[in-house]
């Protein structure tokens, strides 16, 4: 088996190996998309409407749009949020959007098959051999591709396989539940809004949320602390909010990573994508948008490679992206580093969200996954106030 089935193969066919397997059969190429059955990542499922416009997302897809977050702080104190006239913030399913994503990848040309990932094999000829079982005691399965493309997630066996330290990736494990929403009720849930809630019962390190999806909701946490049970919080959560009699359709549990990898290729045939690449936001968990970016700057550096045959074209993804989103990720792995190390920090935190200025700039940012730089004075006072909760000099309650 020498000859080269396909330009690309993209393992996983969450949104970046979807947008990648779209973009690359766009631009000509030869697109084996490869994805596990059934397998749905625990998400919020919140999009901004950036993501929206950029990757022609229809609005039927959206199932709720929130127009508030309310923070939740260690003592009960809830802080309001509300989007204004800026924006608002989309809700999605994921069992839905990812199969219309990959669907769209099938549409443009390229070619879906279900199955795993097992390895990546070298028999001296061209091309990487990237083998995979449509069952988990099927026989082996061999394609040939003159790239591989690894979108298959956190602690990702493309990456593992191929990437030096590519096993060793620091994540948070999270876990969710999808209910059937109730409406509004007198613990405080409200179809309406995200909640998110930082105490330390709830999770020791990042924090726990509450996102309606109109007619269901996905109740979750997440921790990178392996002896914190996330079920017991989520169970917790649900019965105080008066979700525990609320019906199950789903619950899920995978790891997030929480920074992204050094290098995305191994100069040579592969390239990693998506969650695979370790592009969450920090503090926030914030995936989807990021996920979809990066499949997009991939495909680009794919598309050069596979023009020019250079191995080094393939490094332009990891540069581009965070050339775009670098400093935001950095500010965020700040602010989860220190805001979530205590519950007395995650009381300041809260009571920080309050602040006008940092609303206002906090939803343009996330609108238009930027830092905001228009507004210098908004900026000034939000660092003094910060730095006045730093030392402790500003309450945390008004």
């Amino acid at each position: 088996m020498s000859k080269i089935d396909f330009d690309v193969v993209v393992v996983g066919g969450g949104p970046s190996g979807a947008t990648a397997a779209a973009d690359l059969a766009r631009m000509g190429h030869s697109v084996l998309l490869l994805d596990r059955a059934g397998r749905i990542k625990p998400c919020g499922g919140a999009v901004p409407p950036r993501l929206m416009e950029e990757f022609a997302i229809p609005d039927s897809l959206l199932v709720a749009r929130a127009r508030a977050a309310r923070m939740v702080a260690p003592s009960d104190r809830a802080v309001d949020m509300p989007v204004g006239e800026i924006g608002y913030v989309g809700m999605v399913d994921r069992d839905v959007f990812d199969e219309w994503l990959r669907n769209r990848a099938a549409q443009v040309g390229a070619e879906r098959r279900t199955g795993t990932f097992e390895r990546i094999e070298r028999d001296g000829a061209a091309g990487a051999v990237v083998v995979y079982r449509e069952s988990r005691t099927g026989p082996d399965m061999r394609v040939r591709a003159r790239l591989v493309v690894g979108a298959d997630g956190a602690r990702s066996g493309v990456a593992r396989d191929s990437l030096p330290g590519g096993e060793n990736v620091k994540c948070v494990f999270a876990y969710h539940e999808i209910i059937k929403s109730p409406p509004a009720n007198d613990h405080g849930f409200d179809p309406a809004r995200c909640d998110v809630i930082y105490q330390g019962r709830v999770s020791p390190d990042f924090y726990g949320w509450v996102f309606p999806h109109g007619e269901t909701s996905s109740i979750g946490v997440g921790s990178a602390n392996k002896g914190f049970s996330l079920r017991g919080s989520v169970a917790n959560m649900r019965r105080e909010m008066g979700l525990d009699t609320c019906e199950t359709v789903r619950s899920e549990g995978a790891p997030i990573p929480l920074k992204p990898l050094k290098r995305w290729d191994n100069g040579r045939d592969v390239i990693v994508s998506g969650d695979a690449a370790g592009v969450v936001a920090p503090a926030s968990g914030e995936g989807i948008y990021y996920a979809m970016t990066c499949g997009r700057h991939v495909a680009n550096a794919a598309h050069q490679f596979l023009a020019t045959g250079q191995p080094s074209a393939l490094r332009a993804a990891r540069r581009t992206f965070l050339k775009e989103h670098g400093r935001v990720f950095w500010i965020l792995g700040i602010m989860q580093y220190f805001w979530y190390s205590s519950d007395k920090r995650r009381e300041r935190f809260v009571a920080m969200c309050a602040d006008p200025d940092v609303q206002r700039l906090t939803w343009q940012a996330y609108m238009n996954k930027k830092l905001v730089r228009a507004d210098p004075l908004a900026h000034l006072r939000i660092f003094l106030k910060d730095t006045a909760h730093l030392l402790g000099l500003r309450a945390a309650h008004p």
